[in-house]
């Protein structure tokens, strides 16, 4: 049945950003319950989703997962496809950040900033080289441990953004504003597999 599909990503920062980049890419509102947040992509296996994507396949729509890398892409995909195959299950993958590397949702943000702001990342991976150079007394082993890539993100933001409460809202995965072009550019480069990707399964559904 034409309009009815899902797509499954881990977390509320994936709900959010894929919720406003299918807007600037196709035009379209995606409704708040087909976008279907797995918190952890191994809860994909579980059986309630199983069932989920069973129902939505004979009701003639299209499941769709979007999930990250990790530090292994080939293994990654081997995993959701051989458990696609052992559940005669049927839906459409790709692999964040941009379905060749290893990565996650992160790296793919890393990608699509405003080229204006580039600086703010230069100055982050000084921060990192200099970090691992550090020797604290007392601690071992060396060297300190560099922050998660969610926390260059929200550095990123942090930086651009008011130091208001309802700026400093802006920083969380919730409430971020990738369609603002000061801070975001969804039509980089990058996003080119992505969008193609949302363009193939999409059109035909929608």
């Amino acid at each position: 049945m034409k309009g009815l599909f899902n797509i499954y990503v881990e977390g509320i920062a994936d709900v959010v950003f894929f919720k406003q980049y299918i807007h600037h890419v196709l035009g379209i509102e995606i409704p708040e319950n087909s976008i279907v947040k797995l918190d952890g992509w191994t809860n994909l296996k579980g059986t309630a989703w199983q069932q989920r994507m069973k129902t939505m396949t004979d009701n003639g729509g299209t499941n769709i997962v979007i999930i990250d890398a990790d530090k292994d892409i080939d293994a990654r995909r081997s995993d959701i496809l051989k458990w696609k195959q052992d559940n005669s299950l049927e839906f459409e993958l790709f692999l964040l950040p941009n379905d060749k590397d290893a990565g996650a949702l992160e790296d793919l943000l890393e990608n699509i900033i405003n080229p204006n702001n580039k600086p703010i990342f230069d100055c982050w991976e000084g921060y990192e080289k200099e970090l691992v150079k550090l020797d604290i007394p007392g601690r071992t082993p060396p060297p300190l441990t560099t922050p998660a890539k969610k926390t260059k993100i929200y550095g990123y933001l942090e930086a651009l953004l008011g130091e208001s409460k309802s700026q400093k809202e802006l920083i969380k995965e919730p409430n971020r504003e990738y369609e603002n072009t000061q801070h975001w550019n969804l039509d980089a480069e990058y996003l080119g597999a992505l969008r193609n990707f949302l363009n193939d399964k999409l059109l035909c559904v929608i």
